[in-house]
């Protein structure tokens, strides 16, 4: 598995990357997240390609997108994670987040810190979080669909 910045030669990927109605509860199609990278130059959209399908997505958010769940301006937001329902349960997301580390490193060197929230009733969610290395430090704030649980990995 390799991650990537998002660009134009991933769009049709992106066009048919599929997401049930309980994984939208939780987050954005990626479509969505493409058209706020022209509003904002601290969104990075980023895919995760097995060979050349992409089975993950996410976001990762600088300065303004981190401030509402940390106070470290050295940390960046990951946020809508999402894995092509047809790829679910092989692995992919857990994979993802675990090159994550690496990748942000080596693209915003200034990063010490990934923060993420997540949903308190996404259980599992929470649970491959946490089995990444993220940490639940017991912050919560309420989001627009419920309790967040604020969780931290620490580069």
């Amino acid at each position: 598995m390799k991650i990537h910045f998002y660009d134009n030669k991933f769009k049709n990927a992106i066009d048919n990357y599929e997401l049930t109605e309980e994984q939208l509860r939780y987050t954005k199609h990626p479509k969505d997240c493409i058209q706020l990278l022209s509003e904002d130059i601290n969104r990075y959209s980023i895919v995760a390609m097995e060979g050349n399908k992409l089975v993950t997505f996410f976001v990762l958010h600088k300065n303004d997108g981190v401030k509402p769940y940390s106070n470290n301006n050295r940390s960046i937001l990951l946020r809508s994670f999402s894995t092509d329902f047809r790829f679910q349960g092989r692995g992919y997301a857990k994979n993802a987040l675990m090159i994550l580390p690496k990748f942000v490193k080596e693209n915003f060197t200034q990063t010490n810190a990934i923060v993420l929230a997540v949903n308190s009733t996404n259980k599992v969610a929470l649970r491959l979080y946490k089995n990444c290395g993220f940490v639940d430090e017991g912050v919560r704030e309420m989001g627009p669909k419920g309790e967040l649980i604020i969780m931290n990995y620490y580069l």
